[in-house]
């Protein structure tokens, strides 16, 4: 593929989960900024929220060197207050952090300038959108600023916005630097998201759907509105992955320009030696920490199973992954004990003393604890959703039962209290993942999975899906990838393939298991960003060429 862009001066790319890690985004830009540091060395700028104020932001190390003439300036002058330095990823970017509660009293006219201007209706605004909308005028102003100050008139600037969250700075900046190319990226539309997160049938009726007037039934419509603006006016718009393409083109009446899929970086991965130390320091952990809390041994060599992403119920296929599980511990084929983890944050109330104090003191017991499903205490714990599916369904966790599932609802980030290891180093540990989604735009979960040599089970409504098809595999289990056919009413059929999956890990010999993993790292090689960065490129490409049209 050829690229007429050739050496871009500065790319700017601002979002929410820059030095914050919120959600998947945040593994898009911190695992592709190394790949784009190659090809434009210190031409990558990352712009996000300062919402630490005076307390350390994480991975982020302050350079008060770096750009100190601007910021000196952008401070007494533009009112900006910033944070500049690196953001402690492979590649180390430049970063700017920055904080837009000073710009609140600005709320009222920025919304009026951007009805007047693009008619995004704020009207029936609620909940983050103001936080969001500031910030994205905040990462607005920062790009203004530097590029009035560095005069970069005449070079090639591009400034990449991620979300709706983002859609007002990409407004903003068409309307005030209009010599700057403009792309934004859309990883799921708001209305999607929201369709398929209150039951509706999202796909069997998705050509009959109206963007607007969903959004007004869902009482959405000023997230939807500026999305849908954003997209309309970028230089380039894009978006994740085929099956998201389809409910842009339906709900936001404009086809993404270019498919920019999501890649992983292969450096975040243990090899060799180092891999087998991993994955046995995981499943010592892992094991170690259920058999403190059911109060009965484990065999050595149980299938260890796991769910894990945002707590999406429906949405994330927790539901599914719950049913198959029943259906297998109840199917008296197992011969082999497996261990279901459920690794989704929820309301956290606090660490359980009982099993921090087992762990700790490496105390045995011989009976399960209390509620010896979760570990940690929740808020509201009686009416979460998770809990009351494991005990409607029967689950016991008894000695007796070849299944046992587990929810671990915190984040791991290494000091969660009873496990204090990252979700990667756990993830090593895992000798099989399940990501049954009914909504998933792309799906980093499953490819991580791969990436670390761990077979997955997916769907074909995740965009990970879809392209893992397209490579040739997804058909069974031992590929490494099943995609599994999902629709809006095949529910059972779908927890019966995954049970079958499951069953099918469990009876593979360990040659067949090395095989398996060998297939999955095979197919994680494919989605490296070294690989996919050629669609950002390409992206790079029609927003410089439909910005010059546009002030040619």
């Amino acid at each position: 593929m050829e690229y007429e862009n050739g050496m871009i001066d500065y790319i700017f790319e601002s979002s929410w989960e820059v030095c914050n890690k919120v959600g998947g985004i945040y593994t898009v830009l911190s695992t592709k900024a190394r790949t784009l540091e190659k090809i434009y060395p210190d031409r990558i700028v990352f712009i996000g929220p300062d919402v630490w104020k005076d307390a350390k932001a994480p991975d982020f190390v302050e350079d008060k060197d770096l750009f100190a003439d601007w910021k000196k300036q952008a401070e007494q002058t533009d009112g900006l207050v910033l944070k500049i330095g690196r953001w402690d990823i492979p590649g180390k970017p430049f970063v700017i952090l920055v904080d837009f509660t000073p710009f609140s009293d600005e709320k009222n006219g920025l919304y009026y300038a951007m009805w007047d201007r693009f008619q995004v209706n704020s009207l029936q605004a609620y909940g983050d959108y103001d936080e969001s909308c500031l910030f994205a005028y905040a990462a607005g102003k920062v790009i203004e600023s530097f590029y009035h100050f560095y005069k970069l008139d005449g070079k090639k600037v591009i400034a990449l916005f991620n979300e709706w969250m983002l859609g007002m700075g990409a407004l903003y900046i068409k309307q005030t630097l209009p010599a700057v190319a403009t792309v934004f990226t859309t990883h799921a539309t708001s209305v999607g998201r929201s369709i398929a997160g209150n039951d509706k049938p999202l796909y069997s009726h998705l050509d009959e759907y109206r963007g607007d007037a969903m959004a007004a039934e869902l009482n959405m419509q000023a997230k939807h509105s500026l999305e849908k603006q954003a997209a309309a006016h970028a230089d380039c718009f894009t978006t994740v992955s085929d099956i998201t393409a389809l409910e842009c083109r339906q709900l936001l009446e404009k086809s993404p320009d270019v498919v920019t899929p999501n890649g992983f970086e292969p450096d975040f991965v243990p090899e060799g030696a180092r891999y087998a130390l991993k994955r046995e320091e995981a499943r010592h952990t892992l094991i170690n920490m259920a058999e403190k809390l059911l109060g009965t041994p484990l065999h050595p060599g149980a299938l260890l199973v796991s769910i894990s992403g945002r707590y999406e119920y429906h949405n994330k296929g927790i539901d599914v992954f719950i049913e198959a599980m029943d259906k297998l511990r109840t199917s008296g084929e197992l011969q082999r004990d497996v261990v279901a983890f459920i690794m989704t944050p929820a309301w956290v109330r606090g660490v359980r003393a009982d099993l921090q104090t087992a762990l700790e003191h490496d105390i045995c017991t011989t009976a399960p604890m209390q509620t010896p499903f979760c570990t940690h205490w929740l808020h509201r714990q009686g009416s979460d959703k998770v809990l009351t599916c494991i005990a409607q369904k029967g689950f016991t966790n008894n000695a007796s039962e070849r299944i046992k599932i587990i929810f671990v609802p915190c984040y791991l980030d290494g000091k969660d209290g009873i496990l204090n290891k990252s979700y990667y180093d756990l993830l090593t540990g895992m000798d099989a993942t399940v990501y049954p989604s009914y909504y998933e735009p792309w799906g980093y979960t499953p490819l991580e999975s791969i990436a670390f040599g761990v077979p997955t089970v997916t769907t074909n409504l995740a965009g990970f899906g879809l392209w893992a098809r397209q490579e040739g595999a997804g058909r069974c289990i031992t590929q490494g990838v099943q995609v599994i056919d999902r629709t809006d009413s095949n529910y059972f059929e779908v927890a019966d393939a995954i049970g079958q999956a499951v069953l099918t890990l469990s009876r593979e010999k360990k040659a067949g298991l090395q095989a398996i993993r060998n297939s999955c790292f095979k197919l994680a090689s494919q989605a490296e960003w070294g690989k996919f960065i050629a669609f950002y490129r390409q992206a790079f490409d029609i927003a410089l060429r439909n910005k010059a049209k546009r002030i040619g």
